[in-house]
């Protein structure tokens, strides 16, 4: 199943690709297969029956549990063999991570050391350091927590005031500042730290918990994600040998950056394993819960909204692995006995920056989305603490903040795409130019008979219709495009809507080739839905955009073209939930 043929980042908005080069999870290996089930068995087995206790913030039940799942391999998946972990794939890594979402606040602790606690040292660390570190961090023996935010800069990490001063023996850097949020400070024994050397230079450090100096403030009082510890890390005079450098100095900001693609990407992992969780609670309770003598899941309106929760966790799931499998792509090539592997690896995930950035906003959204609906199932009893739908839905309202809020990713979306155009790594601008000419060749009122070949040409046009919207506001605002974040932000949903609609049309189409269109009657109809209301969606966010920036008659010469790329046929979206609905209401799990 793996993918390989690289392919560039971020050049789904100008290129169409086919079924046969993305990866599904329709289509995973027995090894595959056996690492998923064993996650799964280990969080049912040893992790849910103390879910509670957990909760409680009982750091030595939380610590013993992660030195037990490093003992099956799970904290070193994406830890070279070399360096004592299992060095697997990425797809292999996501599905640990989607199987370790049922465990709640667990999973975050974990999330929390594998992804940004030990990666810095994975990508960034020299033979020494990853000598020294990884083995023991990919059995546990030590756990990672990572510090970026302080009390004044979050999404402006580069704002961070956290110091750093070479000693005058030249043999430590003194660091001193408040780290605050930190993930797992309760227990860490290792922190990769962010600091200005001289107060200017922004760097990385790796800094042990036994340092003289070293200290942690008191546990937040959180909405949700109760069983993380969360404190604020304090350096006062910290002593941190030379050697715990990591990388060089002034370099901070590339770790730091290159860290939080891959951080976005596993926190949509997380999402779609807790939606995936929040169906099926949500289904059996619909089942089991009678009005009017009948069980609501009976209701229209029930049914309705467990179509859409099981459609939206659908196109999650697709992009989601189809992601992994570029990232996979990526890093096929590279020597990862190499000096430089780590450092090279972090460039391959790079590439898809943007599309790590999109599954961190859609997988956030859609949690948020399907918790929501979750509780709404339940009535009342959602909103009592009995019933897990009520901690799922408190627990998904951090991942919107987590990692770059997605306010933040939505001005990086379309920012990176420009910029990655301007550098002529991506014909994006020509493509843009280009386009007039194809317009004039549309043909109007096309019939569509086939299988999905509607959704097929909406993809299609929702293409061009960002390539007139986008290259409209470039070529009018120019250098100004950047202030204009409102006009960022309809653009970032219309590329997010792009890839979303795209993934599930290519998994939808590799399943119909694989089992007939009659096994896969189910996705056929979530690929339908979805395709349908997000085009709806980016035709008024292309109409909001040219709004915003054109006037008078250029305006509605402009919509008037818009109007030309939108025409389609109406579909009966409630027919098709429907017949969702009927599938996911007695298999009471989500399907695909």
């Amino acid at each position: 199943m793996t993918q390989t043929k690289k392919v560039v980042g971020a050049s789904f908005i100008i290129e169409d690709q086919d079924f046969h080069s993305i990866v599904t999870p329709d289509e995973l290996t027995d090894e595959q297969r056996m690492i998923a089930e064993t996650t799964a068995e280990f969080v049912e087995r040893d992790v849910l029956p103390v879910d509670e206790q957990l909760e409680k913030l009982d750091y030595d039940l939380t610590v013993k549990l992660m030195r037990k799942s490093g003992e099956l391999g799970l904290l070193g998946a994406d830890v070279p063999e070399a360096f004592g972990g299992l060095g697997l794939d990425k797809v292999s890594s996501t599905l640990i991570s989607e199987h370790l979402s049922r465990a709640a606040s667990f999973a975050l602790s974990i999330g929390a050391h594998v992804g940004i606690g030990t990666l810095p040292i994975v990508y960034f660390g020299n033979t020494e350091q990853k000598n020294k570190y990884l083995p023991a961090l990919s059995t546990g023996e030590l756990i990672a927590a990572y510090c970026l935010t302080e009390p004044s800069s979050g999404s402006d990490a580069l704002g961070a005031k956290a110091t750093a001063k070479l000693s005058e023996d030249g043999q430590h850097y003194i660091l001193n500042g408040t780290k605050q949020f930190i993930t797992n400070a309760g227990f860490a024994d290792v922190f990769i730290v962010y600091a200005k050397v001289d107060g200017q230079h922004f760097s990385t450090f790796i800094v042990e918990r036994t340092y003289e100096g070293v200290s942690v403030g008191p546990e937040e009082k959180k909405m949700g994600i109760k069983g993380s510890s969360t404190r604020p890390l304090i350096l006062e005079d910290v002593k941190v040998p030379v050697e715990n450098l990591l990388w060089e100095v002034g370099k901070g900001h590339l770790i730091a950056f290159n860290i939080l693609n891959i951080g976005r990407f596993k926190l949509a992992v997380g999402c779609l394993g807790a939606s995936k969780e929040a169906i099926e609670l949500s289904a059996k309770y619909a089942n089991t819960r009678t009005q009017f003598g009948k069980p609501i899941s009976s209701f229209p309106l029930i049914g309705k909204k467990l179509a859409e929760m099981n459609t939206r966790t659908y196109v999650l799931e697709s992009i989601i692995y189809r992601t992994a499998g570029l990232m996979d792509a990526g890093l096929s090539d590279i020597d990862h006995n190499s000096p430089e592997a780590g450092v090279q690896s972090a460039k391959a995930i790079a590439e898809y920056a943007i599309e790590c950035s999109i599954n961190k906003v859609f997988g956030s959204e859609v949690l948020d989305f399907v918790s929501d609906e979750g509780v709404q199932i339940h009535g009342g009893y959602g909103f009592i603490q009995e019933y897990k739908v009520e901690r799922i839905y408190r627990d998904s309202r951090i991942n919107r903040i987590f990692e770059g809020t997605n306010e933040i990713n939505r001005l990086l979306i379309p920012g990176t795409l420009v910029k990655r155009a301007i550098k002529g790594e991506l014909p994006l601008l020509q493509k843009a130019q280009g386009l007039q000419a194809e317009l004039l060749q549309l043909v109007p009122g096309q019939i569509f008979e086939g299988t999905l070949e509607e959704e097929t040409h909406l993809v299609s046009m929702a293409k061009k219709i960002f390539l007139m919207a986008g290259g409209t506001a470039v070529q009018k605002l120019n250098t100004k495009l950047e202030q204009e974040q409102e006009v960022l932000s309809a653009l970032a949903d219309v590329m997010i809507q792009i890839y979303a609609m795209e993934s599930a049309l290519l998994r939808t189409k590799k399943l119909i080739a694989k089992q007939g269109e009659d096994k896969s009657a189910a996705a056929i109809a979530m690929a339908q839905v979805f395709i349908h209301e997000a085009f709806a969606e980016i035709e008024a966010l292309a109409k909001e955009t040219l709004s915003a920036i054109e006037t008078g008659d250029t305006l509605r010469t402009q919509l008037s073209v818009l109007k030309k790329l939108t025409r389609r046929s109406s579909v009966n979206t409630v027919a098709l939930k429907r017949q969702i609905a009927a599938r996911v209401i007695p298999a009471e799990r989500y399907l695909c």
